[in-house]
């Protein structure tokens, strides 16, 4: 099952883990593994890769930086093909997803020997990219009546879907707001009127996914395994400019 109507899919650069996270979705269907499970596999997969990235075994650590994208997808996808929407497991994801981006970054500054500022500059830039991509994707999502677990403006606790514990809900939505609040707000203050907007187009969408976190570990994986991991956090530091040239495009245009 897609997050948008046919008509309106397009070619999402960084969601190329799909088609096997789908197969993964399938064969656990009928299962006793949860949206949760696969959630927490992604999240091991993610602390190997860091593991691999500080011993200096850089093909490994590509390997697992992307099983790590694509079980990303497939907890989601899981949780369509049993039906079972959760905010538990929406908000664990991206708490799991921003704490993972800020171990890539630090193992990638301490084998570049980068210094700290350059670090937490490329992770604020990371995030920065990331989040304009899931506010367009998100605004897109809800206007076309596709999948709406995800909300535009993230601004209390929702309310728990069945077998979920509202307690769990309001725990881990508060957490992902600590996390997330600076740079939802940051990307809302500079285009707070997207969602009025007309509908983005296909190009448009696909031109923003290569800020989408599988493409951002796609590019580290890449990167790592040509030995380039010196290049790595000023990549992500400079790409951040795009951020302000996509919403000047958006504004302009759509």
């Amino acid at each position: 099952m897609s997050k948008l109507p046919k008509a309106h899919q397009f070619v999402d650069l960084s969601d190329y883990g799909r088609p096997i996270a789908k197969v993964i979705a399938n064969s656990l269907k009928d299962t006793r593994f949860t949206p949760v499970h696969v959630t927490i596999s992604f999240m091991i997969s993610g602390l190997i890769a860091i593991y691999c990235i500080l011993a200096g075994q850089y093909l490994l650590a590509a390997f697992f930086l992307i099983l790590k994208s694509i079980l990303d997808a497939a907890d989601g996808e899981l949780a369509r093909v049993k039906q079972k929407p959760s905010y538990v497991g929406r908000y664990l994801d991206s708490t799991a997803d921003i704490l993972l981006n800020a171990l890539f970054i630090w193992a990638i500054g301490y084998v570049a020997q980068a210094s700290p500022w350059l670090c937490i500059a490329a992770f604020i830039g990371l995030q920065l990219q990331g989040t304009l991509y899931n506010y367009y994707y998100v605004i897109l999502r809800n206007k076309l009546d596709g999948d709406t677990t995800s909300r535009v403006i993230e601004n209390k606790a929702p309310q728990a879907f069945e077998g979920e514990k509202q307690q769990y809900v309001t725990f881990l939505f508060n957490l992902y707001n600590l996390l997330y609040i600076t740079f939802d707000k940051t990307i809302y203050l500079l285009d707070d009127n997207a969602a009025t907007g007309k509908v983005f187009p296909k190009w448009f969408m696909t031109s923003i996914s290569t800020m989408g976190l599988g493409f951002q570990l796609l590019l580290m994986a890449i990167l790592l395994v040509l030995g380039f991991e010196a290049l790595i956090l000023p990549f992500f530091l400079s790409y951040t400019a795009f951020v302000l040239f996509f919403i000047a495009v958006r504004k302009l245009f759509y």
